[in-house]
């Protein structure tokens, strides 16, 4: 396993990083929303779907017994790869955005009542926000916020007053998708389990960018997506302690998530399948799988130290830019490979087009975070964001566009 990584020859497993857009090299500055695929991940389903499709867990002949193998294994590996303590506690769904309300409507409308306190942040995702807030008016329950201050930073000193024994949840991201910021989760978990509390890790953005062990973290759940990390979309996990699994009742009923089935009623299957009702997404999981394998020869040390070097050289460019304003921490160390930021006055949608007609992909937006940029005071951002396929060069080309979207608006 290495401590660095070797872009040039990483590029080369990314089909994709040999187009041209509007007839200049692509420079794909938008992995926070949606990571590229190696040649590994679409050959492994390319094969799936050639040699064994057939359905899981339902067949006695070869190719069922052949999908199910693939299926399941990719199932071990992902457990291995964030240090489960059993594949059984690894829950395929389609995203992050479905784990966390698979959590949400079936744990919290077990365990939630009237007055209970849900504490999140301010910088989270919808995802981590609407599901609690619908959960939270069906049963009564209150949402609270965890302030992010000026620099990005999450306001820990605001924990001493809205962690109360009425919270019974807390959900954090491990990575801002906007800000950047790597957050202080090992002391929220600790602070929370002190009151009583859960914790549950939106590691959408952490997962595919750091070193990942839910046991040593000592969360209670853990989201994340496949397409984020170099696998397929339409495939992402939930990983819950076994005995809180075991409690929650079913999100979905069918197929497949059963063990017996009356007129009267049904009993439900063991986990992780009690969980996974109908026909699941089995070359997905398989692309996922092959992701897994994939990211860990590289070596997910090695990830976070390419992307360290990288936005800290991102920071310093952009800082050059005239009418630039950084969003987020200055700090690479606390700082995962997201460069979000304003232009003078020009609509982060004007940018963006600037951009791609210089084949820089870029997200332009709010983000999925709407409630974070009326907290900054802004309609709207700009942001790049890296992975491993990330060179010096297309910050560069980056800084470039930038100047020449200026021109372009005489800025």
């Amino acid at each position: 396993m290495t401590t660095t990584l070797d872009v040039a020859k990483i590029r080369q497993d990314f089909p994709i990083l040999e187009r041209r857009v509007h007839d200049k090299p692509l420079v794909f500055l938008d992995s926070a929303a949606s990571s590229q695929k190696p040649l590994a991940v679409i050959e492994a389903m390319d094969y799936y779907y050639r040699t064994t499709h057939a359905n899981v867990h339902r067949g006695v002949y070869t190719l069922s017994e052949e999908a199910t193998e693939q299926y399941e294994g990719a199932r071990k590996k992902i457990a291995k790869f964030i240090n489960a303590k059993s594949s059984r506690e690894i829950i395929y769904t389609r995203n992050t955005t479905e784990s966390i309300n698979l959590v949400a409507f079936t744990w919290g409308r077990s365990n939630l009542r009237s007055g209970d306190e849900i504490l999140l942040t301010e910088s989270e995702h919808h995802s981590n926000i609407v599901p609690w807030q619908m959960v939270a008016k069906e049963v009564g329950a209150k949402v609270r916020y965890i302030p992010i201050d000026a620099r990005g930073y999450l306001d820990t000193s605001a924990l001493d007053t809205l962690l109360t024994k009425q919270t019974k949840i807390v959900g954090i991201a491990s990575m801002s998708n906007v800000l950047g910021t790597i957050m202080p989760i090992e002391m929220v978990i600790k602070r929370a389990h002190e009151v009583g509390a859960l914790v549950l890790i939106d590691g959408a953005q952490g997962v595919p960018h750091l070193p990942t062990d839910v046991q040593a973290m000592g969360c209670d759940f853990m989201a994340f997506s496949g397409h984020k990390m170099c696998g397929p979309t339409g495939i992402g996990v939930l990983w819950g302690r076994r005995e809180l699994l075991e409690a929650m009742p079913p999100f979905m009923g069918g197929g497949d998530m059963i063990r017996k089935v009356t007129f009267e009623g049904a009993e439900w299957n063991e986990l992780p399948w009690k969980f996974e009702a109908g026909t699941p997404a089995i070359a997905e999981a398989i692309g996922l799988g092959a992701a897994v394998d994939y990211l860990s020869n590289l070596g997910m040390d090695a990830v976070r130290a390419h992307e360290r070097e990288t936005i800290a050289y991102a920071l310093e460019r952009l800082s050059e830019v005239p009418g630039l304003t950084l969003i987020g921490p200055d700090d690479p160390d606390r700082r995962g490979g997201v460069a979000t930021f304003t232009l003078d006055n020009i609509h982060p949608h004007d940018l963006a087009d600037i951009l791609d007609h210089e084949g820089i992909a870029i997200r332009a937006g709010h983000h999925c975070a709407q409630p974070l940029h009326q907290k900054l005071g802004i309609p709207a951002s700009s942001r790049a964001s890296f992975y491993i396929y990330t060179l010096r060069e297309e910050v560069d080309r980056l800084v470039d566009g930038l100047y020449k979207a200026k021109t372009i608006f005489k800025r």
